[in-house]
């Protein structure tokens, strides 16, 4: 059986990589386990100065969680299994964000959801310019988690809420911006950075960032400044209904796609990502929403619509969800600000 997370030591560089090409790195318990493993391993061991986590396949770093066994888990029964599998992954992410040694992940074509929360809280975070990012969750009947709030909320203006609501994925050229990656290299010093880090083995976490950006990077893309305007507008409005009802109004041709991709998703989930994001952003601490965040993913996975939007997007593939509530308005954003709230 190949080992779907390869664990070598190379004199004082550590390299992980997820190795589940077929899946695009989809994540499962055993592939958390062994990383969490590996990773407490390194961090004690003092001949390891560097670790490098990559993802094998040209596809993509990381397509997220595997959506299937989730849905396996809901139809089940197994809903708190599922939860200490969430459990797990969340904490794999906050000692990527508080690793005692340089961590340099590379992500590269699809880094998704709880590709994500691998990539973006490491100490150093690469990014190939084609890579496509996001948190998609809405879509599904479900929330940004792995830290997607945190990461979010920190976004220029309101970009936070509109990639949490639209479920809208960002280009690699615009994760710089976003605040989910350090710099963004070419495809070619991705495929070979394992060559490169002789040099940089020794150098603070901060040190290396700064010797990629200088010598190996590329262009970044400024194009979603010339969106911040319309974006603030609609998505800073002080409540939920307002967001929605601004957005409802705008004739900008951006707004009505963001209007149209909003009214395509969960009513909830699109009241739990705005709502997250905001309270991410007046908190600012990692660990605190990834807590909240698994507070929310075990109201979810009881309610209908986390099974119905993964049996609609990944099991029948129909693209035809039928959402309970199926509007706005009907959501019970009271329990939800409640749960946020803990």
């Amino acid at each position: 059986m190949e080992e779907l997370v390869i664990a070598k030591v190379h004199g004082p560089v550590g390299h992980l990589q997820l190795n589940r090409p077929a899946k695009i790195n989809a994540l499962n318990l055993q592939m958390l386990q062994e990383l969490l493993r590996v990773l407490h391993l390194w961090a004690e061991d003092p001949k390891i100065q560097l670790v490098l986590l990559t993802g094998t396949g040209e596809r993509g770093f990381c397509a997220g969680g595997d959506i299937a066994n989730f849905h396996t888990a809901l139809t089940t029964g197994a809903h708190k299994d599922f939860l200490a599998l969430l459990s797990l992954e969340f904490d794999t992410d906050h000692l990527i964000s508080v690793y005692p040694k340089p961590l340099i992940t590379v992500a590269h074509g699809v880094t998704m959801g709880g590709g994500i929360g691998l990539a973006s809280h490491a100490p150093v975070r690469l990014v190939t310019a084609q890579a496509t990012m996001g948190m998609p969750e809405a879509r599904i009947g479900y929330t940004p988690d792995v830290g997607g709030t945190h990461l979010l909320a920190g976004a220029p203006g309101h970009f936070g809420e509109y990639f949490a609501m639209t479920a809208a994925s960002f280009s690699g050229e615009d994760a710089v911006f976003l605040g989910f990656a350090d710099a963004v290299i070419s495809t070619e010093f991705a495929e070979s950075i394992f060559d490169e880090l002789d040099d940089l083995v020794g150098l603070g976490s901060a040190d290396i960032a700064s010797a990629i950006e200088v010598l190996h990077s590329v262009p970044e893309s400024h194009k979603l400044e010339l969106e911040q305007g319309w974006v603030d507008y609609a998505f800073g409005a002080p409540t939920l209904a307002e967001v929605l009802q601004r957005l409802t109004e705008m004739v900008h041709p951006a707004a009505r796609k963001a209007a149209a991709s909003i009214a395509g998703n969960s009513p909830t989930s699109v009241a739990a990502a705005f709502h997250s994001v905001r309270a991410a952003r007046a908190e600012q601490n990692l660990r605190g929403a990834l807590d909240r965040e698994l507070r929310l993913a075990d109201y979810l996975m009881h309610l209908p619509d986390l099974a119905e939007g993964i049996r609609a997007q990944i099991i029948d593939k129909d693209r035809n969800p039928q959402w309970k509530p199926n509007s706005p308005a009907a959501v019970n954003e009271a329990e939800l600000l409640a749960l946020l709230e803990g």
